[in-house]
């Protein structure tokens, strides 16, 4: 069975400026979403699934999905802050989503095989996808527990233009990932890759090593991750400071980590040659823009990908 390439597209854009999902970055316009489709493609997978919000579904689907009719199959799910277990309702003036695997939980009832996550406007480059796809593909049929992510290098992960969210990963000897800490503020400070201490505006700014792994939210699963994913779900909505905190997020790596502490699954740390590059700020476009060019100068991509 073909690996389903899983897109969260539903980021409120709010540090770029807009819907940096739309933003024409290649030389007729690409999306940085078109060449991550391109490359999945190339790397075997069968399907691409989106969560987006619905309140840009009609220019998501005369602007994105026009483009895939007849290459590969499409579907997509839709992530609300509303969208709740039962016993469960949002409190009020909540207006931030619950975060990524809260996106993922949107795409239960649509995705039946392996697959891989991604964020939408990160650039993860050819080899990540060939690498993820060669894993998933590989999975005996009713693999369970058995999860992948790439592992970036996290001086090859920043921006020039503020902080950058990552989650910063250890492993063992045998490449399992033994933890994932979500670090939402990191940069480089006076020279050294730091992240800010509990992830707060005024936390100490604590080094780590520059060639540290660092997750880009480019996980592998198999469907068993949605059961999972929906229990925790509730203990983390049972947490009185989860509610009252309008901010909190269920986050990818808080799940992942829980899988691993308890002996419910493993993940393997995939290596690859791939250098990420992206759109966090609005400044960080031309550098893209560029990057981009330079890739399809050398024919590393044509210059009309569909």
């Amino acid at each position: 069975m073909k690996p389903t390439l899983f897109l969260l597209a539903a980021g409120m854009g709010s540090r770029y400026g807009g819907l940096k999902q739309l933003d024409g970055l290649g030389p007729n316009g690409e999306t940085i979403m078109d060449y991550s489709i391109y490359d999945a493609i190339a790397a075997g997978f069968g399907k691409i699934v989106w969560v987006i919000r619905k309140d840009f579904e009609e220019q998501f689907r005369t602007q994105i999905l026009s483009k895939y009719e007849g290459k590969v199959k499409c579907e997509l799910c839709f992530q609300s802050i509303d969208a709740l277990p039962e016993g469960f309702k949002c409190p009020e003036g909540r207006q931030k989503p619950w975060g990524t695997n809260h996106a993922i939980l949107m795409g239960k009832d649509v995705i039946k095989e392996p697959f891989c996550v991604i964020n939408c406007d990160d650039f993860y480059n050819r080899d990540a996808y060939m690498v993820m796809g060669k894993y998933l593909s590989s999975l005996p049929e009713g693999s369970k527990g058995k999860y992948a992510m790439v592992g970036f290098r996290v001086a090859n992960t920043l921006s020039e233009n503020g902080t950058v969210s990552r989650g910063i990963c250890s492993k063992d000897s045998n490449n399992y990932l033994t933890t994932c800490v979500e670090r939402t503020k990191i940069a480089r400070v006076d020279g050294k890759v730091a992240y800010r201490a509990d992830n707060k505006e005024d936390g100490e700014w604590i080094n780590v090593d520059e060639n540290t792994p660092v997750s880009m939210n480019m996980w592998g699963f198999t469907p068993d991750y949605f059961e999972y994913s929906e229990e925790y779900f509730k203990e983390f909505l049972s947490d009185k400071a989860n509610m009252t905190n309008l901010k909190s997020e269920f986050f990818i790596p808080l799940m992942v980590n829980k899988l691993i502490n308890d002996g419910t699954a493993t993940v393997e740390v995939l290596d690859t040659t791939s250098k990420w590059f992206g759109v966090t700020y609005s400044e960080d476009r031309p550098d893209t823009v560029a990057r981009i060019k330079s890739l399809v100068d050398d024919g590393t991509y044509p210059n009309k990908l569909f």
